[in-house]
């Protein structure tokens, strides 16, 4: 798991592929679906051995409660699914629109850094860039992010200021 809190294939913590997605289990996460096989493979094993008698009935079993275990926990996992919704990583994207604080003794059009709040209430430190030159973009100041560059990977910023009305 990678420090943002998802997984190397940035799906996050509810991972769906894999032999669990290729059979069906996918949805929920690995410990629900694994413990549900386990939970019913163990007792339509129980409730086989105590239904049949001899060797040859009794070794049947065990090939019923794995194909059960199957199809039962493919039933369940399908509605508790919407229990789990998959994570949704977090892109770059999801700052613009946030406010910043300024970080470094000036933003220009070719340096900057500023702090941003995400939504959960972590924070980053990100490159941020002018289209004009704002002496009033220091340190400690306000600054509304309202594009992202791709190119050159870091925001567009204009000062911000939460006192006024509209910013």
């Amino acid at each position: 798991m990678s420090q943002d809190g998802h997984g190397a294939d940035g799906r996050g913590v509810h991972h769906h592929g894999g032999v669990l997605g290729a059979l069906g289990l996918g949805g929920v996460p690995v410990t629900v679906a694994v413990s549900l096989l386990v939970a019913i493979a163990w007792f339509v094993s129980l409730a086989g051995t105590v239904l049949t008698s001899g060797a040859p009935a009794r070794g049947g079993v065990f090939a019923v409660a794995l194909v059960a275990s199957w199809a039962g926990t493919r039933l369940l996992v399908r509605p508790l699914s919407r229990l789990f919704p998959e994570d949704r990583p977090a892109t770059r994207g999801d700052f613009v629109g946030r406010v910043c604080v300024i970080r470094t003794g000036r933003v220009t059009a070719d340096f900057g850094q500023a702090e941003v709040t995400a939504e959960d209430g972590s924070t980053a430190t990100v490159q941020v860039r002018t289209l004009t030159e704002e002496p009033g973009l220091a340190a400690g100041r306000t600054a509304l992010i309202f594009d992202y560059d791709a190119d050159g990977e870091h925001f567009l910023v204009a000062p911000f200021d939460p006192a006024l009305p509209g910013g």
